[in-house]
């Protein structure tokens, strides 16, 4: 994770402040609130500022729910009655806005979400730094021969070598072309003064996609779960994963009861079809069941006994 010498002395700066505030707070999360959180090689997540708690979500609920709501004991049983009964109002109650430096091919996976507000780091305006994303050995693998979209076998020694070098080469020869067709530093000094330099949001389109990129992102907490529940799943892609794995501590430390409740809902429960619905309570009765008598599909009846691990 990389710096800026002005990032690092706002970081300073804004965590030497303190405030009085009659809004809520959460210690937890202030105790991180602007500190970078390293991802990959040079990125990094860090959170800027937040909106509510978990009892902002148990207070937008029992005033839309009245006294249908006076039943539940605590506030993590409403909590937990909200994730499971997929009421979502009350998550959206609370916000938070993170900064996050990425590599831009991510980015463009990223951007999919289309539920936050985003602003993102121009090179119209200013030069991109000198940093790409290298993947680090084992995470150099060949395409899936099964998922299309997917990682297989990681590649062995000589290969992944050679992939790396291509890699590295790349980067650092278009970068520099880059820098070239300017002609000024990330400074904005000129480099030749004899010559004028190409514009700047022409000059971009010559990086690789490994470049780095930054962004302020403000998300409710209802939209940042359904984020975490694809990105942070095994079957995302990893340089996203872990990026989301790092926001997914944030929220642990911000709203505790509803990560719990995300955790027993989300991540660890599954949705069942009416199909596979059948196919469990046949299965409990003792019934024997195949594949061909389900009225699923070959893929779902494999993902269903692989959850169920029943053979």
């Amino acid at each position: 994770m990389d710096l800026t010498d002005d990032q690092k002395l706002e970081i300073q700066e804004l965590r030497s402040a303190e405030y009085l505030t009659r809004r809520a707070t959460v210690p937890a999360l202030e105790e991180i609130l602007y500190e970078p959180v390293s991802v990959l090689d040079h990125g990094f997540v860090r959170t800027i500022d937040y909106m509510g708690d978990d009892a902002a979500v148990v207070q937008a609920a029992r005033v839309s729910y009245g006294k249908g709501t006076k039943k539940v004991s605590d506030d993590a049983g409403l909590i937990n009655y909200l994730l499971r009964h997929r009421h979502t109002t009350p998550f959206e109650m609370c916000e938070i806005k993170f900064h996050i430096k990425v590599p831009i091919f991510i980015a463009r996976q990223w951007i999919r979400h289309r539920t936050a507000n985003i602003n993102e780091y121009s090179a119209r305006y200013s030069v991109l730094d000198r940093e790409f994303y290298i993947p680090s050995l084992d995470q150099l693998a060949s395409q899936s021969t099964q998922n299309h979209q997917g990682r297989g076998d990681v590649l062995d020694g000589a290969e992944a070598n050679e992939v790396l070098q291509i890699l590295k080469e790349d980067s650092i020869r278009n970068y520099d072309h880059y820098v070239e067709m300017l002609n000024e530093d990330p400074d904005g000094n000129k480099i030749d003064e004899d010559r004028n330099g190409l514009a700047r949001e022409l000059a971009r389109m010559n990086l690789t996609l490994n470049a780095y990129t930054q962004w302020y992102w403000k998300i409710d907490l209802h939209n940042l779960l359904h984020f975490l529940s694809l990105r942070a799943d095994a079957h995302a892609q990893y340089e996203i994963r872990v990026y989301a794995d790092a926001m997914l501590e944030t929220v642990k430390r911000w709203v505790p009861i509803t990560y719990n409740a995300f955790q027993q809902y989300r991540v660890g429960g599954i949705n069942l079809s009416a199909s596979a619905l059948s196919v469990v309570k046949k299965l409990l009765a003792g019934d024997q069941i195949t594949q061909e008598d389900s009225g699923m599909s070959k893929r779902e009846w494999r993902e269903l006994m692989a959850t169920l691990d029943h053979k």
